[in-house]
């Protein structure tokens, strides 16, 4: 039986969750209803916690990393049932539009993301597409399978920016992106892989989880890099924490002919100052990518189904959903933990 109203998390102000009695979402003809299981915290709704990003959907429930079990299913889903756990790809696109024709989701004009532009996982349940729907094999666990979601930006980036064997990368930040960057670029065999991280327990980490040197001194970060790709800088540079700052450092660890992925999130009104002919004359290249989407989201569930991933550091904080206030105001800012998960308890 199907409750007529079900527990969320709602943000309704800027660092300001409560926790609401709301009705169970109704779900389409080509739609699934989800019991969500687990759904973990991403950088992007600390961005919109904190007032950086969607404000004018407030409010809003986020969360746009889980897990959960198929309860309904509207008539005209025929590839799924009740019963089965799944994950979800959150791009909810037009599918007619220049960019969706080009397989450029992210672009529509018309794109909605669960959790960041309509109500999300931070809940009981969910309604979402049946297209979007993507069945779990029994090995893979609920906190698990909450990570496909972020390794599938990690998947699309690195196709993104075109990482490829024997390459050089330095990785900046070994938070959680940042790690996962680290994992899939030795996946893709780039090497070295050179992470720069601050904190000793996140660079610790980076070591653990394929980062070939961690440079934890931001004054010597040039030389070292430097030192280790023989003089001219690395083939990629990966900004994965989205500080204006290290923005600039990363334009001068890049080779001549090198390329950086621009991943982590600023505010709207961030600028940095560049010399276009330095890029010009160094044939340097600057790419963009901000999510995974469609045959992203399966690889990575591909990858961690056959646990190429490191899972365990993402797995080891795992709180009830009724503690979301506490733990988006302490509970994230411990870095031994590169994720923090909420169960979503069923009444």
């Amino acid at each position: 039986m199907i409750p007529k109203l079900m527990k969320a998390a709602v943000l309704t102000a800027a660092k300001k969750f409560e926790i609401r009695q709301v009705p169970v979402p109704e779900y389409g003809d080509d739609e699934v209803l989800i019991r969500v299981s687990q759904c973990s915290i991403c950088g992007t709704d600390i961005h919109i916690y904190n007032g950086h990003y969607a404000q004018d959907k407030l409010p809003l429930i986020p969360g746009h990393e889980f897990s959960g079990e198929i309860v309904a299913v509207g008539p005209r889903v025929a590839t799924l049932t009740p019963g089965q756990r799944v994950v979800a790809d959150i791009n909810i696109s037009c599918g007619h539009c220049y960019y969706c024709r080009r397989n450029e989701l992210l672009n529509c004009p018309e794109i909605r993301q669960l959790g960041i532009h309509t109500h999300g996982a931070f809940a009981q349940y969910v309604a979402v597409p049946a297209r979007l729907v993507i069945p779990l094999s029994d090995e893979v666990t609920d906190s698990v399978a909450c990570l496909t979601e972020p390794f599938s930006c990690v998947v699309r980036a690195g196709k993104k920016i075109g990482l490829s064997v024997a390459e050089s990368v330095v990785v900046i930040g070994a938070g959680p992106v940042g790690n996962m960057h680290i994992q899939m670029a030795r996946l893709l065999g780039a090497a070295p892989i050179i992470a720069v991280e601050l904190n000793p327990q996140r660079a610790e980490l980076a070591g653990q989880c394929g980062a070939d040197s961690v440079i934890t001194d931001p004054e010597r970060a040039l030389e070292q890099i430097k030192l280790l790709t023989q003089g001219r800088g690395a083939d990629v540079v990966i900004e994965s924490v989205g500080h204006p700052e290290l923005y600039k450092q990363a334009l001068t660890f890049m080779r001549p002919g090198g390329r950086l992925l621009a991943f982590g999130l600023t505010d709207g009104e961030t600028a940095i100052a560049i010399r276009p002919l330095e890029i010009i004359l160094k044939e340097q290249r600057i790419q963009g990518s901000v999510a995974g989407m469609g045959e992203d989201m399966h690889q990575a569930l591909h990858l961690l189904q056959h646990q190429r991933f490191i899972t365990a550091p993402f797995c080891q904080s795992i709180h009830p959903l009724e503690d979301i206030q506490q733990v988006f105001t302490s509970l994230l800012a411990q870095p031994q933990y590169l994720k923090v998960q909420l169960r979503i308890a069923q009444e």
